[in-house]
């Protein structure tokens, strides 16, 4: 458990859950991290910034996870539903400071994505 916050330096996913479990999952990367994910999803393109492509591609990547995750959760006799992705500007920062379950991803030599899951019920 940790005290989860917005941090401007990071690209962040949200996707909501509703069911047994309801509350938000975010995924955050620093934004160098982020670049070369996309990069990576991209089959090696250089990706400078994230534009509408890039953004998509990364918000694909925490909806797999997250589909993943409530099928497992599913078979454990947990029944979620997750909402679609949503890619999070500072601008619409409106989560302020919460505990939050922290999922740490390390990812080899790309570096580490932080995954915090902030249940409501």
């Amino acid at each position: 458990m940790t005290e989860w916050y917005y941090r401007d330096d990071h690209t962040w996913i949200r996707i909501g859950m509703t069911g047994q479990l309801e509350g938000d999952v975010f995924f955050g990367l620093q934004n160098d991290l982020a670049l070369r994910l996309v990069s990576a999803m991209m089959g090696g393109f250089p990706v400078n910034e994230l534009d509408e492509i890039g953004k998509s591609a990364i918000s694909e990547l925490g909806n797999m996870i997250s589909g993943n995750a409530s099928t497992m959760l599913y078979n454990q006799g947990v029944v979620i539903d997750i909402t679609p992705p949503q890619f999070i500007q500072a601008q619409e920062n409106r989560w302020g400071s919460r505990t939050a379950y922290t999922v740490p991803l390390d990812l080899s030599d790309m570096g580490r994505m932080e995954i915090q899951v902030l249940v409501g019920k």
